[in-house]
């Protein structure tokens, strides 16, 4: 169960312009996502990013930018982006086993991706910390649901340690030297 970064896919869904000024503790949430899709990049974590109608929605907020233009976007109109056949096809090619999810709104489009993928056969895990909706009453429910469904809840923290799996490296000091951000 502790993740592999060899085997990891790193997922953000749906973290757009026009959705994310309504979200509940909006700034966190998305400077957690920007922690831990840069360490991603750093090791070389396949990163897939969706934009539920981004006609609609707008595009990823500038905020993740940095950690955007390494990845594979995909555009969907469903809420569960397996439903969507590039995401598929990303995920045929990709060949993860193991899928981190983190994003906008987790008690829809999050929820219902999780769920679809643990029931494709991949290990799902969903980041608490990096993950919102409008109300806190819908985030927890989300997460409680997806707790009972045996998808793993973690935190930005316990992925970005699990895929460095030791410390005293060249790499580990790399990466770790900005952590005291709080």
């Amino acid at each position: 169960m502790l993740l592999k970064a060899a085997e990891s896919l790193l997922v953000i869904v749906d973290v757009q312009e026009r959705l994310a000024p309504v979200i509940h503790q909006r700034d966190q949430l998305i400077a957690r996502m920007r922690w831990l899709g840069e360490i991603a990049n750093e090791l070389q974590v396949p990163v897939i990013v969706t934009e539920q109608y981004p006609k609609g929605l707008g595009i990823s907020v500038p905020d993740l930018a940095g950690v955007i233009e390494n990845a594979r976007v995909v555009e969907k109109i469903h809420f569960s982006a397996v439903q969507e056949p590039n995401f598929s096809d990303a995920l045929d090619e990709i060949k993860p086993k193991q899928i981190i999810l983190m994003g906008m709104e987790v008690h829809v489009c999050i929820l219902q991706t999780a769920v679809e993928l643990q029931q494709r056969g991949y290990q799902v895990y969903v980041v608490e910390d990096a993950v919102g909706s409008r109300r806190p009453s819908d985030k927890e429910t989300a997460l409680s649901r997806l707790r009972q469904a045996g998808i793993c809840v973690i935190s930005s923290e316990m992925a970005a340690y699990e895929w460095l799996h030791r410390g005293a490296t060249d790499q580990f000091r790399h990466i770790t030297k900005n952590w005291i951000r709080g």
